[in-house]
């Protein structure tokens, strides 16, 4: 088995917004390894979910790392508040960020790790000069802006291109995925080169979300074993 860390992040777009108190304490209870935090602003993407006061009470009672995902232009405008907010990892888009290593190079300034999102039609050869400065790269498996959409099948090429591009450029950088993922795909998305897996609907929509989750990790590390 290949010694690499395989993390579960249920994203808590898909969660009941009139339970959230419920919902972050069933996380910390569970399997979950991260709180993925998906912050949107109708530019980037054409819809808007939740922004800082919402972080600011979730990171107050999570007991593990909140994981935000910048969907936003202009993302170093609020890099800082986001850290004040609580957020651990920072995400920003590479399509919304013209002077991306000085936005790696601010997150980092600010104490949290750094990450970096494509889209689907964006190459992760466009990372090779920035992939040893990032602590993640976060690969879209459907557009950015929805919840439940279906997976796109080209990822699974995509994490391994960009598995290479790290083992190649002796990086350190995680490779997450977010976008249609679920137990039926976990342990493919891991052979393939990932190590953390977003869920919302996968888990949130389910019967029972712990359930979901310890059924998404051991997935996840069932194909870790077969590397």
């Amino acid at each position: 088995m290949e010694n690499r860390p395989v993390l579960i992040a249920p994203s808590l777009l898909a969660a009941n917004f009139l339970k959230l108190g419920e919902e972050a304490a069933m996380l910390n209870e569970s399997e979950a390894d991260w709180f993925h935090l998906d912050v949107m602003d109708g530019r980037f993407v054409p819809n808007i979910s939740f922004g800082l006061p919402v972080i600011s009470q979730i990171s107050k009672v999570a007991k593990k790392t909140c994981d935000v995902h910048l969907m936003i232009e202009e993302p170093e405008k609020y890099a800082e508040a986001f850290q004040k907010a609580g957020a651990n990892m920072l995400t920003v888009h590479y399509e919304a960020c013209p002077h991306l290593h000085r936005n790696i190079q601010q997150i980092k300034s600010l104490g949290m790790k750094a990450g970096v999102a494509l889209n689907p039609h964006t190459p992760v050869g466009l990372l090779e000069n920035v992939i040893r400065d990032v602590d993640m790269v976060l690969i879209m498996s459907v557009n950015p802006g929805f919840g439940g959409q279906s997976f796109i099948e080209q990822t699974y090429h995509k994490i391994a291109q960009l598995r290479q591009l790290i083992t190649d450029s002796n990086a350190h950088a995680l490779i997450e995925v977010d976008g249609g993922v679920s137990a039926d795909n976990a342990g493919q998305l891991i052979q393939a080169g990932a190590n953390v897996l977003v869920a919302g609907s996968a888990v949130f929509a389910s019967a029972d979300p712990a359930k979901t989750i310890s059924e998404l990790k051991a997935a996840a590390v069932a194909g870790l074993g077969k590397m």
